[in-house]
């Protein structure tokens, strides 16, 4: 299952006491703001979450799988994401039981209780530390 735009809406709608328009207004203004900036060639760093950047890959030699031909891959720029250390924390706290010895999820495992400490720093406006080693 994934969440989709409109699951962000309505649970910024029941949440934040907005009416539907306006929690989807404002989903679509932020969304909007991330475009943009990332657009202009900017990092979007988002405490306690991740950081989003661009980056260039160069013009690279590959091959194709079905007839094993080289191939030339043509430069271009793609979108990174790298999650922050609390948001990798709360999801392998809350998740990483379910987990068996094939390296399976157990979705039959309940999910484990705790405080999501990557929305807590976010909606304190907390910054957290970064490693030199962010930029890729």
């Amino acid at each position: 299952m994934s969440l989709t735009k409109a699951d962000i809406v309505e649970r910024v709608y029941k949440e934040a006491g907005f009416s539907k328009k306006e929690a989807a207004d404002l989903v679509d203004l932020v969304f909007k703001v991330i475009k943009d900036t990332l657009a202009r060639g900017e990092k979007v760093k988002i405490s306690g979450f991740g950081n989003f950047s661009i980056r260039d890959k160069p013009t690279r030699i590959g091959r194709n799988p079905q007839t094993n031909e080289a191939m030339e891959i043509s430069a271009r720029r793609v979108l990174t994401f790298k999650p922050s250390q609390v948001l990798k924390e709360d999801v392998t706290s809350r998740y990483g039981h379910r987990i068996n010895e094939a390296g399976k999820e157990d979705t039959s495992v309940p999910v484990s209780d705790g405080t999501p400490k990557a929305l807590t720093s976010f909606m304190n406006n907390v910054d957290e530390k970064y490693d030199s080693n962010d930029d890729y």
